[in-house]
C-alpha cells in the first residue's frame, strides 16, 4: 500500500508565483509543501538579468532573485522537496498527487505555478547563447539591447508586439518571417510595417548562430535556398509558449493552447480548493511580477478555503 501524507496546501513549481504563494502561505500557518519541478526556480534562472523587479533599483540576476525568494520562503518553515508529479487526481472531494510514481499526497488545496516553455526553434547554438544574446522575453530583456540590432522570430501578435516594442529600444529590428505573410491582428500588421527601423523579412528562417561569447550575428535562410548573414546583436524568439499543464488537462479547463482558464480573474479554477498562479495561466503578461502576484492571489485564497471550509 502507497504511502499516503495528509498536507494543508500544496504547491506545485517554483519561479515567482510559486515561492510567492509559500512565502503568503506559510505566514498564514498553512504549512505550505512546496515540490520545486525539473527546474528548481523556473525560467527566471536563465535570466542573467532582471531590471523590472521593483525593490532592485541596480537590477538583479535572475537566480539571485529567485534564490532570494526560496530563502525567504524557507524563513517561514515552507517545506520545499524535490521530486517529479508523475500523476495527478482532482475533484472537490479529492486531491491527490503522486510524486516519482510512488508517494501520494492527500492536499486539502493545491497551488498550480508550473509555468510555461517558450517554444525553441530547435537550432544547435540556441541553449549555447541562452541569456547570451538569446530571448524569449523582448519586456524583460529588451533595455540591454539599447540602440542595438535585433532580430524577432515569427509572424504572429506576440512577434509583432515585441517588434513595436523593441524598435522604441534599438536601433534597428529584423523581424523574420517564415512564411509570405505576417499571421498578427491588422492593425498590429499596419503599425509593424509602418514602423521605420523595423525590416520584415518574408520566407526567411533562422538557420544558425554566431559569436564569441554572445549573438553576434545569425544565418538566415531566404526562400528555403539562399544563405544570408546578418549581424545582430540579439535574437527574440516570439513563436510562442507551451504551458506546463498537460499532467491536469484530464481534470482542469484549458484553452485551445493548454492555458488553465481561472475564474474572474481569480486564481480560482473550476475545481474549489484548486488553484492556478503564474504562466501556467497566463497566455498574456508572462511576467515575473505578476507572476508573483498571482501566486500571492492564489495563496490567500487558499487560506479563505480552509477557513470556510474548517480545514
Amino acid at each position: 500500500m502507497k504511502e499516503v501524507e495528509k498536507i494543508r496546501c500544496l504547491i506545485i513549481g517554483s519561479g515567482p508565483a510559486g515561492y510567492t504563494a509559500a512565502i503568503y502561505a506559510a505566514r498564514a500557518n498553512l504549512s505550505p509543501v512546496l515540490y520545486e519541478g525539473i527546474v528548481p526556480g523556473g525560467q527566471l534562472t536563465i535570466t542573467t538579468e532582471v531590471d523590472n523587479f521593483p525593490g532592485f533599483p541596480n537590477g538583479v540576476s535572475g537566480l539571485e532573485l529567485m534564490e532570494n525568494m526560496r530563502r525567504q520562503a524557507l524563513r517561514f518553515d515552507t517545506d520545499i522537496r524535490t521530486g517529479t508529479i508523475t500523476k495527478v487526481e482532482l475533484s472537490a472531494g479529492k486531491k491527490q498527487i503522486t510524486i516519482d510514481g510512488g508517494k501520494v499526497i492527500d492536499a486539502a488545496t493545491v497551488i498550480i505555478a508550473t509555468g510555461a516553455t517558450a517554444k525553441p526553434l530547435g537550432l544547435p547554438d540556441e541553449a549555447r547563447y541562452a541569456g547570451s544574446g538569446v530571448s524569449a522575453c523582448a519586456v524583460c530583456d529588451g533595455f540591454f539591447y539599447r540602440k542595438k540590432v535585433v532580430a524577432v522570430v515569427g509572424g504572429g501578435d506576440t512577434a509583432c508586439e515585441d517588434a513595436l516594442y523593441l524598435s522604441g529600444l534599438c536601433q534597428k529590428v529584423y523581424l523574420v518571417v517564415r512564411k509570405n505573410h505576417l499571421r498578427a491582428i491588422k492593425i498590429l500588421q499596419t503599425r509593424v510595417l509602418n514602423t521605420p527601423n523595423i525590416e520584415v523579412l518574408f520566407k526567411h528562417e533562422v538557420i544558425s548562430l554566431w559569436g564569441e561569447k554572445a549573438v553576434e550575428g545569425a544565418i538566415l535562410l531566404k526562400n528555403k535556398e539562399e544563405e544570408i548573414p546578418v549581424s545582430i546583436d540579439g535574437l527574440f524568439l516570439a513563436i510562442g509558449h507551451t504551458p506546463n499543464s498537460k499532467l491536469f488537462k484530464d481534470y482542469l479547463k484549458t484553452d485551445e493552447t493548454g492555458y488553465i482558464l481561472t475564474i474572474n480573474g481569480t486564481p480560482k479554477t473550476d475545481i474549489p480548493g484548486v488553484y492556478a498562479a503564474g504562466d501556467v495561466a497566463d497566455p498574456h503578461y508572462r511576467q515575473a511580477i505578476v507572476a508573483a502576484g498571482s501566486g500571492c492571489k492564489a495563496a490567500m485564497e487558499a487560506e479563505f478555503y480552509l477557513m470556510e471550509n474548517g480545514l
